[in-house]
């Protein structure tokens, strides 16, 4: 009959990462674009579904999508610089197979992107944390003290800052390429949002590689697409060694593909959401309310006059779902709304009020 093995020890004490999926009128918790993608381009894709070959593998190295990719960003990034995959959580977790593992640490500062210590510690790899300050912001006494006495073979830093919404200062991030002992790994889920990038920083001979998302500003939270650009040693292991074969499926490829093509309308959308975000937070700041800047699709706030999930119920009683943060760490009573449309910030805004 065989004997059921028990649970992994290390995994039996982690958290999962979830979002309520909660059937509400307007749904600004998990950051995802609030519209949809261009008509053309769902047009465009229901084409190549039917040209697919189901019947045969995708393409392994998921070439065409990094040629685009490649030619998307310029500045001298090659396909050979690109890694993609099942969203960056895939592409985090493949970094860390081949980066991180037993004997190795990766380093995070909280709060920060919850998913980095969980995908480090799935991989076995020990995670060092750090502190921010009581404005979130990243001080370079801690970074310098975590570097020199953890050692870290990969160093996280997530700009936008999720969940506080901060971007780090280039020049600190320059202080940390210097100082890091190993990789880092600049994750940009929202770095179309912000004022800059670390993008035009990698180079093949600069241990940093960042990542992105499909998942907000192209709309395409549903496909699970996410990639890396760094240099060519370290892309070519996770192609080789950390990814499963056939790891990207045709159509996620072809999606991936298709959706540069858009990328003027893909900039509406966050020139409209960056208007909005200002919006919102002009707003927040007219009520009892702590909120901090933000250079993402969303804010974060603590109420003064009535507990953080007492106010998250009193929306979600309103049909207006946000993230309810006060659990996570430093985050005691915090909450966390994404921008929407006009119209969801409108409802939200109101609804806050009330509860207030």
């Amino acid at each position: 009959m065989g004997v059921f093995p028990p649970l992994r020890d290390d995994l039996g004490v982690m958290d999962g990462y979830h979002s309520p999926q909660v059937d509400v009128e307007v749904r600004l918790n998990t950051n995802e674009s609030p519209l949809p993608p261009p008509a053309a381009f769902v047009a465009a894709l229901a084409e190549e579904v039917a040209a697919t070959a189901f019947n045969r593998y995708p393409d392994r190295r998921a070439w065409a999508l990094r040629e685009a990719l490649a030619e998307l960003h310029g500045g001298g990034v090659t396909p050979e610089n690109i890694f993609v995959a099942n969203g960056s959580n895939e592409v985090i977790q493949c970094l860390l197979l081949a980066y991180g593992g037993p004997g190795r640490v990766a380093a995070v500062f909280e709060p920060t992107y919850a998913m980095h210590s969980t995908i480090a510690r799935m991989t076995g790899t020990a995670v060092a944390q750090g502190e921010r300050c009581a404005d979130f912001t990243l001080d370079a006494h801690e970074v310098r003290r975590v570097l020199e006495a953890a050692a870290p073979s990969v160093t996280f830093l997530c700009s936008p800052n999720n969940p506080t919404g901060r971007v780090e200062p280039k020049d600190l991030v320059d202080e940390i390429l210097d100082r890091a002992p190993g990789l880092v790994l600049c994750d940009e889920a929202y770095g179309q949002f912000a004022s800059w990038s670390a993008l035009p920083m990698v180079d093949e001979d600069v241990a940093l590689v960042v990542t992105r998302t499909y998942s907000k500003t192209w709309s395409m939270a549903a496909a699970r697409l996410g990639y890396l650009v760094g240099p060519r040693r370290v892309v070519a292991p996770l192609w080789e060694k950390a990814a499963l074969p056939y790891h990207l499926d045709a159509l996620k490829q072809a999606a991936g593909r298709l959706a540069v093509r858009y990328t003027a309308e893909m900039e509406e959308r966050v020139t409209l959401l960056v208007s909005e975000r200002e919006r919102v937070a002009a707003a927040l700041g007219s009520l009892p309310v702590d909120t901090w800047p933000s250079e993402a699709n969303f804010l974060l706030f603590r109420p003064r006059t009535r507990a953080g999930p007492d106010v998250w119920q009193g929306l979600l009683d309103r049909s207006v779902l946000i993230r309810n943060c006060a659990s996570w760490p430093r985050l005691d009573g915090c909450l966390r709304v994404t921008v929407g449309t006009p119209a969801e910030n409108d409802r939200f805004l109101a609804a806050l009020s009330e509860v207030l």
